[in-house]
């Protein structure tokens, strides 16, 4: 399987330093190294991350849900503006788009300017997710998937694959090597949204998840090699 251009989804969650807070540096470098790896055999990257190692706003019940997603968009530009920073220190020019205006921290989403980052070799950072409401990462991902003609979507996890059930809760739980969106839609298991897998579906965007914290899994993905489970279309 020969990838050309992919978007890669990290967890905000899996990027933290639990223990210390702040962000896990060391992660970040060994992601920025596979990647490097990947950028030099000629792969166009596109990361979407996510926000929940700042925000978690939807739990909250005194919040309401416009304002609670605005504040995780901009966690989720604090991600891209922190893990850009450590790409660049590893190598690699980057260059970090939202859709709405973010000073000069960002530029504006442009699919014609995003296409010449990418001819550049640029990585590209996707931040503030569709930069509505109500749309999450997942979906952020998904549209900058289609927009941009990527071959594949990989979600980099604290989870090995896709599982009939939780195996957090249920240690008999079934991992899938491979399952169709469909099979996905049918058994409703949450590989991302329903607004994200009905749009893959849609467009033929096949997807792989795999565990973020095993050795070289981002580079093996991004050379095809997928180990846990892929997605097809």
């Amino acid at each position: 399987m020969q990838l050309k251009r992919v978007m890669l989804k990290l967890s905000g969650e899996a990027l933290a330093d639990k223990e210390n807070g702040g962000y896990n540096e060391s992660k970040v470098k060994n992601i920025a190294k596979q990647i490097l790896l990947s950028v030099n055999k000629g792969v166009d990257v596109g990361v979407v991350i996510g926000g929940g190692n700042y925000w978690r706003g939807r739990s909250s019940k005194d919040i309401d849900r416009t304002k609670a997603d605005q504040i995780g968009m901009l966690a989720t530009i604090m991600n891209c503006i922190y893990v850009s920073e450590i790409f660049r220190s590893e190598g690699m020019e980057t260059a970090i788009f939202t859709p709405f205006l973010c000073g000069s921290m960002t530029e504006l989403f442009s699919k014609d300017r995003v296409n010449e980052c990418f001819k550049q070799k640029k990585v590209v950072f996707f931040g503030g997710g569709t930069g509505h409401p109500y749309f999450s990462t997942d979906t952020g991902i998904a549209l900058r998937a289609v927009e941009m003609e990527a071959d594949m979507i990989l979600l980099a996890k604290n989870i090995d694959g896709v599982y009939d059930s939780d195996p957090r809760i249920n240690p008999s739980a079934k991992k899938y090597d491979k399952i169709s969106l469909s099979e996905v839609l049918d058994k409703k298991l949450e590989v991302v949204d329903l607004t994200a897998t009905v749009m893959c579906l849609e467009h033929k965007i096949a997807l792989a998840v795999f565990d973020l914290n095993e050795d070289n899994v981002i580079a093996n993905a991004m050379a095809g090699n997928i180990n846990g489970t892929l997605v097809t279309v």
